[in-house]
């Protein structure tokens, strides 16, 4: 009788040193549909060697999913870390049905040692249902400002790309862990709780939807959506402008109104980031104009090197809409063709200076009947004067003009008759010969 006694006092021991166990409460873990879950639990020491599992309900024998004697069953692994006493087993491709209560065992004799595990499990669907839209342009930044509550201050934040909260984690672009990662960067204020992601030199690629994140250890992560969309910089402002060498040339450049305090500047080159400030230059002249919230640059005496692409604005940050790309186009033609007329109008003024001349002295020969050219003879050969009259009288007076043309071929053998003559009244006398023959 004392022995049954005995052998109940120690059954009831047991069960109460099991509870003992589990009044710790239990632990809470969460994963995601169609992922994997890691269910570890900690024992004292001295049970290094004993069997460890993880079954549901009742833990009978038909309840055991995994065992550390069997270590794998369908989607089930156990591993066990004699070291750290702690065992963890893993349940992968989660379904919503595996949602619920878990336990921990530890295989000893009499009434094994369990820990009570419950498993939340959230759908695989898109999250989030509100999203924050950004904008921005490519080569410059962006930030992400990401909420949280209190009790989260101390707990592992994180950015990841998409909408797939499940995988958000293993996805994670940063973490508060690292704080800088390349081009990306976080900072926790736990004042304001707000963690914030800064992303930059973007890409047209980085445009899309990210989730920040926030890790807690018993129940799903909680997470905050945004959209983002970086511009290309074909979208700037900008304009066309022509000059001609020589004159000078205005760029007008507008700027917003909280830049009028702001450093204005002009520079050249295909690439923003690689053009080269002509402001350094005496040519380049920069006028700010506040009151229409715009600055001019005033190139004086263009040249033909000056044409290109000039880049000007008010924000050193090269955001896109703070400044303006201008297309510089400088006419070197026009200079030309301006010679080219002058040329040819000079020409053409000789041209009809020349056929005037021509045409006076003509006209003044052969100006009205009875007109006379007195002709001397060489004191040698001929005493008297001999008349010539013009076309129509020449008919009239064929004495007259045999007469003019015997002395027109003494004139031709002789060269001292000439000095007898003046210029105009050879030119009319030839050019009647002429028109005679």
């Amino acid at each position: 009788m004392k022995m049954v006694c005995f052998q109940s006092m120690m059954f009831i021991l047991c069960i109460a040193l099991s509870w003992v166990f589990s009044a710790a409460g239990p632990i809470q873990v969460s994963g995601y549909e169609g992922q994997a879950v890691n269910i570890s639990c900690s024992y004292s020491q001295g049970y290094e060697s004993y069997e460890k599992y993880l079954c549901r309900k009742e833990c009978s024998n038909n309840d055991v999913l995994v065992t550390t004697t069997g270590t794998q069953r369908n989607r089930y692994i156990i591993s066990d870390d004699t070291g750290r006493r702690v065992f963890t087993a893993t349940i992968s491709d989660l379904g919503l049905t595996d949602a619920g209560t878990y336990w921990c065992g530890v295989t000893r004799i009499g009434k094994d040692i369990y820990t009570e595990i419950r498993l939340e499990v959230g759908p695989a669907d898109i999250c989030c249902k509100n999203s924050t839209r950004l904008q921005s342009y490519e080569d410059s930044s962006v930030s992400f400002s990401c909420p949280y509550e209190q009790s989260d201050q101390d707990n592992l934040k994180y950015m990841c790309r998409g909408r797939q909260a499940s995988t958000c984690l293993q996805q994670a672009l940063i973490t508060s862990d690292t704080n800088q990662k390349g081009r990306f960067s976080l900072t926790d204020d736990k004042v304001t709780r707000k963690f914030t992601v800064t992303i930059t030199s973007l890409t047209v690629e980085d445009s899309g939807s990210y989730l920040c994140g926030v890790q807690r250890n018993s129940t799903l992560d909680v997470f905050t959506a945004a959209d983002l969309e970086v511009k290309e910089w074909c979208c700037v402002k900008s304009s066309e402008l022509s000059g001609i060498v020589g004159r000078p040339v205005t760029i007008q450049c507008p700027y917003p109104l909280q830049h009028r305090d702001n450093r204005k500047f002009l520079c050249k080159g295909d690439d923003r980031k690689t053009c080269r400030d002509m402001m350094s230059q005496s040519r380049f002249s920069l006028q700010d104009d506040v009151s229409s919230s715009s600055f001019s640059v005033m190139i004086a005496e263009l040249k033909a090197e000056d044409a290109g692409m000039y880049w000007c604005g008010s924000d050193p940050q090269w955001r896109v809409g703070n400044y303006t790309k201008v297309q510089l186009s400088v006419d070197v033609a026009k200079v030309l063709s301006l010679g080219v007329i002058v040329s040819i109008v000079v020409v053409l003024a000789l041209v009809i200076l020349t056929f005037s001349v021509i045409m006076i002295h003509k006209y003044k020969c052969c100006r009205a009947p009875g007109a006379e050219v007195s002709v001397k003879r060489n004191q040698r050969k001929a005493a008297g004067a001999q008349e010539v009259i013009c076309e129509a009288d020449m008919y009239e007076n064929l004495g007259a003009a045999a007469a003019s043309k015997q002395m027109t071929l003494n004139l031709d053998n002789d060269d001292s008759l000439y000095q007898n003559f003046s210029t105009e009244e050879i030119y009319c006398n030839q050019m009647y010969i002429k028109s005679k023959r």
